[in-house]
């Protein structure tokens, strides 16, 4: 499987990778598809140009919808892809790439089928096994902090150094620097940027600050 972006039309330039894109993944819950362009600019001004917007509410596919349209310099994702189906609505909405939390075979199929990068989940040694038998090296670790964190991540870097992970789930700033250190770990996915009451009061100041904390993580401002 190739991984690699399509060419970006502006802001941080082509990538290989969704996981080099920025040290930091934010992972976007809207219930109001009308905050989703003021949030990605946040974001973007930011310096965390990759946002995945997790499939967990109604107005996620119009809120993807309205990022690929009127914020061009995000590259915007769909998260919390668990059928083939969602992945044919995330791609017709705008998604430039797909997160699952975990696959099957046939889930699988279909995100290599899309035409967009996508990161499989994955939480034991045995998926991971499984995903690079299939041709699949770039994976989401979920849950993170609950399946072993840090530790369980850099003991598969050893004997498994081909597979690179986003790892997300229970992660914040002050865990997060920790897993970005691992070899086998190219960024991670998180949600503390983006404070319920600060969406809520669309206090994209507040967001936009949070997000430049967030990838100045990773070592500078910008994508890594």
């Amino acid at each position: 499987m190739t991984s690699a972006l399509p060419p970006l039309p502006a802001g941080p330039g082509p990538a290989d990778s969704v996981l080099d894109l920025a040290p930091v993944v934010p992972v976007v819950v809207l219930d109001d598809a009308a905050d989703a362009v003021p949030l990605a600019r946040a974001l973007v001004a930011g310096g965390l140009p990759a946002i995945e917007v997790t499939l967990r509410t109604p107005a996620a596919l119009d809120a993807i919808r309205a990022i690929a349209e009127g914020v061009p310099e995000a590259v915007v994702g769909a998260g919390t892809v668990i059928t083939p189906d969602q992945v044919a609505e995330a791609v017709a909405a705008g998604a430039r790439f797909l997160v699952s939390p975990g696959w099957t075979d046939g889930l699988l199929a279909a995100m290599r089928a899309s035409g967009v990068p996508f990161l499989p989940g994955v939480s034991t040694t045995s998926e991971v096994v499984a995903l690079l038998e299939r041709g699949v090296r770039e994976m989401k670790f979920f849950p993170a902090e609950a399946a072993g964190g840090t530790a369980y991540l850099r003991s598969l870097a050893g004997p498994l150094p081909q597979a690179r992970f986003c790892p997300t789930g229970g992660i914040g700033p002050h865990s997060a620097p920790a897993y970005l250190a691992l070899p086998n770990v190219g960024c991670v996915g998180g949600s503390w940027m983006l404070p319920k009451e600060a969406v809520a009061a669309g206090d994209w100041q507040r967001v936009e600050a949070l997000a430049r904390a967030a990838a100045e993580l990773g070592g500078s401002g910008t994508a890594r």
